[in-house]
């Protein structure tokens, strides 16, 4: 084993970016030749692993939370809602799309507030077909929150990569088990899996020339929509017990539940989200609150 260690110079208060390059340049120069490193204990292995502290400790709202800032920084469009919820979601995502082509795996529950005509891929239709479609609808395999990408298995909710590439609008259904916050852990998800076809997005396709024009749908769909299925809110403590007290407990204060008095409403809306382009869809049971 070689005795070589590498001591990477640290960036120091005072020290100028030329000295920095230089120092490294020298540290490069020192290392053994490659012949002479046999050993793989003489390969540095510092890097990030699946589960490092941040990983395992970051609590799941803040991680999806991550997820959606780097989504909307690529011009996606997210709708968080609940597994009630993905219907509705699915349909507002689609929104004039008469025509949307789905993997055969996908559970037809997630069509069933859709009016556009649901194809389901059978592997015969070419890229002049799928180019015909107005959006494409999939599930997901791995979200990455830190870099904003969404990774795709070409299996039955993932679908075959020419018709997630090939329509102009893409809807991927992501859930909240496969919300991860770093790199190493998406790599660890998809290395279950290492010889299957995957496709990496982040968000719409855009590239630009060298005038800096941005020009997005060249290389996949121009627009992206994504559905976050989050947990269920939990009720809040002390809900039962407001709703057993008896009749007495609501007739004293003349309310009833769900309605304000000189204190408020009982349950306060959560506070909306600062961010532009997420949507948040109410599930059914919401909408007939509402209708009540």
């Amino acid at each position: 084993m070689s005795d070589w260690t590498d001591q990477r110079p640290v960036h120091t208060p005072g020290m100028s970016a030329k000295e920095e390059i230089l120092a490294r340049v020298r540290t490069a120069l020192a290392a053994p030749r490659r012949d002479a490193v046999t050993e793989a204990e003489d390969v540095p292995r510092d890097y990030q692993r699946a589960d490092a502290k941040q990983e395992v400790s970051t609590d799941r709202g803040k991680v999806r939370d991550v997820l959606v800032q780097r989504l909307e920084d690529y011009t996606a469009v997210v709708h968080r809602t609940t597994a009630d919820g993905i219907p509705a979601a699915i349909a507002t995502a689609l929104g004039s799309a008469r025509r949307v082509i789905v993997p055969p795996g996908l559970p037809e529950t997630w069509t069933g507030s859709v009016d556009a005509t649901v194809i389901q891929d059978d592997g015969t239709a070419s890229p002049r077909d799928l180019d015909a479609i107005d959006a494409v609808l999939t599930g997901c395999h791995t979200a990455i929150a830190l870099t904003g990408t969404i990774a795709l298995r070409a299996d039955d909710r993932g679908g075959r990569r020419a018709i997630t590439l090939v329509p102009d609008h893409h809807i991927v259904v992501v859930e909240d088990e496969q919300v991860v916050l770093g790199v190493p852990k998406g790599i660890e998800r998809m290395g279950t899996d290492p010889g299957a076809p995957w496709t990496m997005i982040s968000g719409p396709s855009a590239t630009s020339d060298i005038e800096l024009s941005r020009v997005e749908g060249v290389h996949g769909p121009r627009r992206l929509d994504v559905v976050l299925v989050e947990p269920s809110p939990e009720p809040e403590p002390g809900s039962d017990s407001d709703s057993q007290s008896g009749p007495g407990s609501e007739s004293g204060s003349g309310t009833t539940p769900g309605s304000e008095s000189d204190s408020g409403p009982m349950h306060p809306a959560a506070p909306e989200s600062r961010e532009r382009r997420t949507q948040r869809t109410p599930s059914d049971q919401d909408h007939q609150e509402k209708t009540a």
